[in-house]
């Protein structure tokens, strides 16, 4: 039985469940489910990890980065740039019922669509402070503006810009301004499939938990309101540069 569950079902199934699995070898449910147990197996769960990148600069790409963000260098300032984009302006058809002891916060499964938003984002990584766009399309233009925008309001700061490899981050013009702009401006691309050394990602994911999950907004301009707002709010009240916690050891597959 256990040698089944490790293996791949047949079509048209993808996964194992304990039921299927009782059916399958003739015994209970409940006896699948003790057994499981015992050998600590989940057919039922799936977890998620990086693979390798097949970068060939991997390793020298990696060390310019994560150089910046153990050691700027001075009147420098390092910056992660992305986009966030297809954020959806989800309202519900119904109004919400409130949390309740015992019971959660309610929504109903219907909803209504304003359409989608994006945002743009730069997290200064030794202050944590976020500078962020509302944009209209993830292009290489949106992303020049931007970069622009960056220019203008560090003047007098060396700006180190890490940002992953989308082709608008490549973008002809965007390369064109960055030549002329060398003396200040020096951008460094995460290596292929590793975006996730870019440390907006992380706060992709606060905003994420704190406005955009169980959101409901009655227009799309709500929305871009409310994830300005959170910006600012955020800037006030929660900026800090992320900790470093990790060890150095391998992690296990």
């Amino acid at each position: 039985m256990l040698e089944l569950a490790k293996s791949k079902p047949e079509e048209p199934y993808s996964n194992w469940s304990q039921r299927r699995i009782a059916q399958q070898v003739g015994i209970s449910q409940n006896s699948v489910t003790r057994i499981l147990r015992e050998a600590d197996l989940k057919p039922h769960k799936i977890d998620y990890w990086c693979g390798k990148s097949t970068d060939p600069e991997f390793e020298s790409k990696m060390a310019a980065i994560v150089g910046l963000y153990l050691d700027p260098p001075d009147n420098a300032l390092v910056l992660c740039v992305d986009e966030k984009t297809q954020i959806q302006a989800l309202d519900r058809s119904q109004p919400e019922l409130p949390l309740q002891s015992g019971r959660p916060r309610r929504q109903t499964a219907s909803y209504k669509r304003h359409g989608t938003v994006s945002l743009i984002a730069a997290l200064a990584v030794h202050s944590g402070k976020i500078t962020a766009d509302k944009i209209d399309r993830n292009t290489g233009i949106n992303f020049l503006k931007f970069l622009k925008k960056l220019d203008r309001k560090y003047r007098n700061k060396t700006l180190h810009i890490i940002a992953d490899n989308f082709s608008a981050h490549k973008h002809q013009e965007v390369k064109e301004w960055l030549k002329k702009k060398e003396r200040k401006i020096k951008i460094y691309y995460t290596p292929t499939y590793s975006s996730w050394l870019n440390q907006i990602e992380i706060w992709f994911g606060i905003l994420t938990k704190d406005v955009l999950k169980g959101g409901i907004w009655h227009s799309k301009k709500q929305l871009v309101d409310q994830l300005l707002q959170y910006v600012d709010t955020y800037n006030k009240s929660k900026a800090k540069p992320f900790a470093w916690t990790y060890t150095g050891k391998p992690l296990k597959k």
